[in-house]
């Protein structure tokens, strides 16, 4: 009997989906169905899902609530359900508070920031300019980025990419490696002035050949022996010029990017 995860949040709910993913993930076997309730803000919200998880308990397997709400009055009123509700803030702010000797302040906005504060305007302009020099499109300012990642096509740049402006405000750019590139083992004469800030993603052909062949069939560009050749000469490149790298074949884009921040000493400008 499947079991109803309700991730409820009186904010976005990014906080408590993010956690509660991690801990699901070490139940692979259990049978869950996930529902997430962001904003819930009032007494007559709180209320509504309360009666919504007694619902779940009444017609299926045993509900988990995992929470992240700052107003007390508002979090017992979800407990009031009946089931296993585990507070995310309340697991750790008792504990802060001792360390600090300091009691906390709860307001909900604190946790990811007001629309006007600082960390959104950072946030949009690593956006922005991450965008904005996608694939390569803009070689013209740089100078400006954090981290410049390259690589064959569909190996994992523009994600990675995004990723990082997204979560640590990272002016990511990214670019790729053509065939003549490859071929000659050199790099696009844009980066040159770049170098220190260059990070390679190579992949296994066969992975790539997959992913090109569901965006164009039967083309050269999707053929096992052009990926072939597009992954070989990407490794030699990197290992020529001595451009520091990783394979991305089996790496999910967190872990690419926590590698490129651990790598480049890079700092998380958004919270």
């Amino acid at each position: 009997m499947a079991h109803t995860v309700f991730f409820v949040s009186d904010q976005t709910g990014i906080t408590v989906q993010t956690l509660g993913q991690a801990l699901l993930a070490h139940f692979p076997g259990a049978d869950v169905e996930r529902v997430d309730i962001p904003f819930i803000d009032s007494p007559a919200k709180a209320e509504r899902v309360a009666a919504r998880i007694v619902e779940a308990a009444a017609t299926g397997g045993q509900p988990v609530v995992l929470c992240s709400i700052a107003d007390q009055h508002l979090r017992a009123i979800i407990k009031r359900s009946g089931v296993l509700c585990l507070d995310v803030l309340e697991t750790f702010i008792a504990p802060l508070e001792n360390a600090f000797g300091v009691a906390a302040t709860p307001q909900a906005t604190h946790t990811h920031g007001a629309p006007d504060s600082s960390d959104y305007e950072e946030r949009i302009e690593a956006i922005n300019f991450t965008l904005a020099h996608d694939d390569g499109v803009d070689g013209k300012h740089l100078a400006d980025a954090d981290i410049i990642l390259i690589g064959v096509s569909r190996s994992g740049k523009t994600p990675t990419s995004l990723y990082l402006s997204l979560q640590f405000g990272i002016r990511a750019a990214n670019f790729p490696l053509t065939e003549d590139d490859l071929e000659n083992l050199t790099l696009p004469k844009s980066l040159l002035p770049h170098r220190n800030k260059l990070f390679g993603l190579s992949i296994d052909p066969v992975r790539i050949h997959r992913i090109r062949e569901e965006r164009r069939p039967g083309s050269r560009y999707a053929s096992l022996a052009q990926c072939q050749f597009e992954a070989r000469q990407a490794l030699r490149l990197y290992q020529r010029l001595n451009i520091p790298h990783l394979d991305s074949t089996h790496k999910s884009i967190e872990e690419i990017a926590t590698t490129v921040i651990q790598q480049f000493g890079l700092k998380r400008r958004v919270f």
